[in-house]
């Protein structure tokens, strides 16, 4: 049996991942934090696959969030997928600062926290595999996503250096960094934004977050025993 936690199942990319590791075998822990009906649904699909799921619902902005988290998952966790996440479109000097640490809590320090919290018991075991969604603005960066871009960036390199320090111990640490993909992120753009986001895409479409959930279940596979701290993108040929 493998324990696999991932994080923002609800989201598109998150419930891809879910529904993608969903098998005989597999002991799934899928938090939440608003999307309960979402989270439901994809628990509905996991199951059917014949996976063991659990729910987990925390608000990883707030302060206790991240210990809810922890009090609800009652196994060693094998596989760990960060796939919690929030943008902010708007100039940089519009922000509030709440809105400022919100992200960088959500996209950095949340996942960080959670990674320090089931990391020792993969050293012990002498086995563990962890990615986590970034961005391709975390490469590149990006106007109007400027602490979004930022964030994203330190997961990068939080993913990079972690990966040196754990890889004596057979965990591998790797992200995944996608470009445009078709999500509810998306919903924020107009039709005519959206169709020159595609124009400039060298595949000519967005990505799924089936493509995304693909990536991930490849790094969290033994084939992918050897790659350690890697960012790999999934972006159709696009660089930002």
């Amino acid at each position: 049996m493998t324990t696999t936690l991932v994080t923002g199942s609800s989201g598109g990319i998150g419930a891809a991942v879910a529904k993608v590791l969903a098998a005989p075998g597999q002991n799934l822990y899928l938090h939440y934090h608003q999307g309960e009906g979402e989270a439901e649904k994809v628990r509905a699909h996991c199951e059917k696959q014949g996976a063991s799921v659990h729910l987990v619902c925390a608000n990883l902005q707030a302060d206790d969030g991240v210990s809810s988290l922890f009090a609800g998952v009652h196994h060693p966790v094998d596989h760990l997928v960060l796939a919690n996440g929030q943008a902010y479109y708007g100039l940089f000097t519009e922000m509030e600062d709440r809105e400022l640490m919100d992200i960088f809590t959500l996209n950095v320090t949340a996942p960080m926290r959670v990674v320090k919290h089931f990391l020792p018991p993969m050293i012990s075991r002498k086995y563990g595999r962890i990615v986590a969604i970034s961005s391709i603005w975390g490469d590149v960066g990006a106007a109007l996503e400027v602490v979004y871009s930022a964030a994203k960036g330190g997961l990068n390199q939080f993913v990079r250096a972690l990966a040196k320090e754990v890889a004596p111990s057979n965990v591998t640490v790797n992200g995944v960094a996608p470009g445009v993909v078709d999500t509810k992120m998306m919903n924020a753009f107009s039709s005519e934004e959206k169709a020159e986001l595609q124009a400039a895409i060298p595949a000519g479409r967005f990505g799924t977050a089936e493509e995304v959930a693909g990536a991930c279940s490849y790094l969290l596979g033994p084939e992918a025993s050897y790659i350690n701290g890697h960012v790999l993108s999934v972006n159709g040929g696009w660089g930002g």
